[in-house]
């Protein structure tokens, strides 16, 4: 009997589960599989994929029914029904134990064991002449008198031929049977059941739809079979969630349907509930005359799980469906229950008054924007404010909310919500505020291209009515043109904000219209311009207080701190950008802040911090989906470990970056900054020249312009080797050098022009004495020692081995404090090369390991548990054991003990 909830969707992403059907069907003795997962993850696909895999196998399908759920022993029937002419192989006892059961009289509570044994029996006889094979879907949906037996069974199959695979939503539906949990899909795999279905959508299609579907095969099927062509080109907004008449809508109805009234009341407030704090749901039940308690049926079919925490789902999609399926006078009804249980808080008074008709609008959005901004927790303010929207009788006010809280889902690090509430929305006064926040998305995870025209347009828009955001928009689209590498652009934002600004504006709208027209002065090489208002910038982002002190404005106060090299305060209000977004739960601006005091630390020479700092926003930008984000921090870990002369770590951060960065962006140009550094090292120096120089196209505003100027030392010293003279990249470099008051930029420039001096004469020496001057003595330590080698190298090859010794002594002493090896290494030849006799340079355990493997040595001293690492790392303890091992090989030591000792 074929599966009444049957889903005929492809088996990607299931060859784990496919091969253990295959390794069951091919064993000559019997054996039990169990597949649980949510409705519509495929399970009933693999019990078809099994039934065309049998070969000779006599088949029996049976599936659980929920009509059929008060009827003792249905399900029992419905499987067995076809071979039931083989009982007359029974015993008599057996025979009538099962005929009774399955005729509906039902079977006294002690002989259970005995029925499953006939039952057993009857398999037995019925695989006489050829194996079995039963497939049992939705075990758990059908009466549990069946459920219980067939259980009882598949636990006894052993030296049978008799193969059973059952389905189930949980795991403890059926114990002592090898299960395997359905995982959600992965985007890949999406995107090629996508293709599957029908012809192969666009990629921005694809991977809207990947998001919506949480990864579930069957609403990633259902989504495919309701879009329209115009839809699925991309053309037209895409649905907010799947269809309510769909596969997977059905199988969420059934379920529910299965449970309880005061269940169902409850299941629905826990899905519409962020679950984050238990005592919501506790007094909204206690207001509908509920208790908790009454999720009991709902936890024991699997549809969430409870705990100390709240209420848990097991997949991402079940709120959402279980919402969808709800009838809409009981949605209003949890919604008005959850809204009273707010009543205290600022958003409870806000949210009454959203669904109040009469509030005025202007009172509402100042009580929201007040109220939101009260609420560390940005998840729950979302939570709130969509159900403020859903409640809310006006359309132009249900907008308003519907984005403000995909703006709060967003800041909480979830653009899938935000991009799933804004989907919402047609076209209305609204619709330029969505664009605002669409265009900050598109900078920061898929496609910064595409914000700047977003951006741009939208601050037009809002411009005469909030010049803030405006101000904000331009600040952000200037932002995605830097990322793009089309600085020629920033003009036309500079010019906007410029005309936005006015006079005794407050402190924020000031710094952010000053940034903007300070950036677009530098970009095109008015440092004196620039520079003071860059300055001014830094100067008022230190001020801040109250509401003005934000994430966004530190981001851009630490922004121009770099821009003017004064790296100590650049280090500081990021770092506070970095403290104040955490603690206002604006997670979307973490990964920007990070980066920010990453580059700051790397100018600070403090190249261990700058690593850790970057791998800290790889984690940060990838749990908050920012793509662009993510690349923009592999891209620095890959320079500091070609800086460093760590061949394999760079290369392998390049691979991570792969082929998704744009040619000409910041991940691109990061990448190529670090090859050239790498050819350099390996004395490629054509490839350096070639490489470094093509980071942007001096002049002409395209091109990597920022990165470049990063990367001049590197390019300078390679076209010294080369022959070559880059002499514009040189000239900017000593431009905006020179206008800053920083020693650190002014000695690597003096170090620049004394590479590309005349071999032997005096400027060259003069100014490597320069350098050596300027060079701060308390940061900037790797670079100053850079300098002492090359200076040594330039004085060895003029024949002065003494004057060189010394200049390469330090040099040497200085890398190997840094734990920089290979330029260690680099010095001692060069004092060899002078006269001097050194022995290797002893490799530490910075040189022996990786900068993971250090980083989990390093919290195995400060005494955390595998575990500990696992969870402050984002990784599973099966790697981190891995890593360790590793780390105990290559260091020599055996214990926990001796690494620490060995570390400190």
């Amino acid at each position: 009997m074929v599966s009444a909830s049957t889903v005929h969707i492809g088996l990607w992403g299931r060859d784990e589960e496919c091969d253990a059907i295959r390794r069951l069907l091919d064993r000559e003795d019997g054996g039990a599989l169990l597949f649980h997962g949510p409705p519509g993850s495929g399970r009933s696909a693999l019990l078809a994929y099994a039934r065309r895999w049998a070969g000779e196998r006599t088949v029996l399908a049976g599936a659980g029914l929920a009509d059929e759920a008060t009827l003792p022993y249905a399900g029992l029937h419905r499987l067995l029904d076809p071979v039931l002419d083989a009982d007359t192989a029974l015993p008599v006892r057996q025979r009538r134990l099962l005929r009774r059961a399955l005729g509906g009289d039902g079977c006294p509570a002690e002989q259970r064991l005995a029925l499953a044994a006939a039952v057993r029996s009857l398999l037995a006889a019925a695989a006489a002449d050829r194996p079995l094979l039963c497939t049992v879907d939705d075990l758990d949906i059908g009466d549990p008198q069946s459920a219980w037996t067939l259980a009882v069974v598949a636990r006894r199959l052993r030296r049978l031929p008799v193969a059973m695979l059952l389905t189930a939503t949980a795991p403890a539906t059926v114990d002592g049977v090898p299960a395997h949990r359905l995982r959600p899909l992965d985007a890949h795999e999406c995107h090629a059941m996508l293709a599957g279905l029908r012809e192969r959508p666009p990629a921005a299609v694809a991977t809207a739809l990947a998001a919506l579907s949480r990864g579930s095969p069957a609403a990633l099927a259902d989504l495919a079979g309701t879009l329209t062509p115009v839809q699925w080109r991309g053309e037209a907004p895409l649905p907010g969630t799947p269809p309510v008449d769909g596969t997977l809508a059905a199988a969420y109805r059934a379920r529910l349907d299965l449970l309880p009234e005061p269940t169902r009341r409850l299941v629905l407030l826990a899905a519409l509930d962020p679950g984050d704090d238990p005592a919501t749901l506790v007094r909204a039940a206690w207001a509908a005359g509920l208790t908790v308690e009454a999720l009991a049926p709902a936890e024991a079919a699997g549809l969430l799980r409870t705990g100390p925490g709240g209420v848990t789902f097991p997949h991402p999609l079940a709120r959402t469906m279980i919402t969808a399926v709800a009838p809409l006078a009981d949605l209003r009804t949890a919604h008005l229950l959850l809204a009273g249980t707010l009543a205290e808080g600022a958003l409870g008074r806000a949210l009454r008054h959203a669904i109040a008709a009469d509030c005025p609008a202007d009172t509402l959005a100042a009580e929201l924007s007040a109220a939101v901004d009260e609420v560390p927790d940005r998840a729950a303010a979302a939570v709130v404010l969509r159900r403020a929207a859903e409640l809310s009788p006006d359309p132009g006010r249900a907008a308003e909310l519907t984005i403000a809280a995909a703006r709060c889902a967003w800041t909480a690090g979830d653009p899938d919500q935000a991009r799933g509430l804004l989907r919402r929305l047609t076209a209305g006064p609204a619709h330029s505020r969505a664009d605002l926040l669409r265009g900050e998305m598109q900078l920061r995870c898929d496609a910064p291209a595409a914000a700047v025209a977003t951006l741009l347009a939208a601050a037009d828009v809002v411009a005469p009515t909030d010049r803030r955001a405006a101000l904000l928009a331009l600040v952000r689209a200037g932002e995605a043109i830097c990322v793009t590498g089309d600085q020629y652009r920033y003009a036309e934002v500079a010019r906007r904000a410029e005309a936005l600004r006015r006079p005794g504006d407050p402190p924020d709208l000031d710094l952010l219209a000053t940034f903007a027209t300070g950036v677009g002065a530098t970009l095109r090489g008015d440092h004196a311009r620039g520079g003071p208002a860059l300055r001014r910038v830094v100067v008022l982002g230190g001020r801040l207080t109250g509401p003005a002190l934000t994430p966004g404005a530190l981001v851009c106060a630490a922004a121009a701190a770099l821009l003017v090299a004064v790296d100590g305060p650049a280090h500081r209000l990021a770092g506070r950008a970095v403290e104040v977004a955490r603690a206002r739960g604006e997670l979307s601006l973490l990964p920007r802040a990070l980066e920010l005091r990453a580059v700051a630390e790397y100018w600070l020479g403090r190249h261990e911090a700058a690593a850790e700092t970057a791998r800290e926003g790889v984690r940060a930008a990838r749990a908050t989906g920012q793509h662009v984000c993510a690349q923009v921090h592999l891209g620095i870990l890959a320079v500091l470990a070609a800086v460093r002369a760590d061949r394999d770590a760079a290369l392998a951060r390049i691979a991570e970056i792969g082929d998704g960065a744009a040619p000409g962006s910041r991940p691109d140009a990061y990448a190529r900054w670090a090859l050239g550094v790498l050819d350099l090292i390996d004395g490629r120096y054509a490839d350096a020249v070639a490489r470094l120089s093509a980071l942007a196209r001096t002049g002409t505003g395209r091109g990597q312009v920022l990165v470049q100027v990063m990367a001049t030392p590197y390019l300078v010293e390679a076209a010294a080797h080369d022959g070559g003279r880059p002499a514009a990249a040189l000239a900017v470099f000593d431009h905006w050098a020179s206008s800053t008051a920083s020693p650190s930029r002014r000695a690597l420039a003096a170090r620049c022009r004394a590479l590309l001096a005349p071999r032997g004469g005096p400027e060259a020496e003069r100014e490597f004495h320069a350098a050596l001057r300027l060079h701060p003595a308390d940061t900037d330590r790797f670079e100053r020692a850079r300098t002492e080698l090359l200076f040594g190298r330039e004085l060895r090859r003029r024949r002065r081995p003494r004057d060189a010794r010394a200049h390469l002594h330090r040099a040497r002493e200085a890398f190997t404090l840094l734990g920089a090896t290979v330029w260690a290494e680099r010095a001692g030849e060069e004092l060899r090369a002078a006269g001097e006799s050194v022995g290797p340079v002893r490799r530490g355990p910075e040189q022996l390991l990786t900068g993971q493997q250090l980083h989990i040595a390093r919290l195995v001293a400060e005494g955390a548990t595998n575990r500990e690492i696992a969870t402050r790392m984002c990784l599973s303890t099966r790697t981190v054991d891995h890593h360790l091992r590793n780390v105990f090989h290559r260091l020599g030591v055996r214990s926990r003990t001796e690494l620490a000792r060995l570390l400190s």
